[in-house]
């Protein structure tokens, strides 16, 4: 995957993650057209940046745990 399509899919992670609307992990990955395994590793980008990240349960998605993240 070339750096420019990285950069694409890491902004529409943060999307999906701010809008909360990701899905689990499974719907996630699918909705970014990527493996599974690629996600986790995604979310490891995010959170060795800073990011707090928590996946709710109860709404079956991701989401920052701090207001300040994800370009709020």
């Amino acid at each position: 995957m070339k750096f420019f399509d990285r950069i694409e899919k890491l902004q529409r992670m943060d999307d999906l993650i701010r809008h909360k609307v990701t899905g689990p992990p499974s719907s996630f990955a699918r909705k970014l057209q990527i493996s599974e395994r690629t996600l986790f590793n995604y979310l490891e980008v995010f959170r060795a940046a800073g990011c707090t990240l928590h996946y709710n349960k109860f709404k079956e998605t991701y989401e920052y745990l701090a207001e300040n993240e994800g370009g709020n």
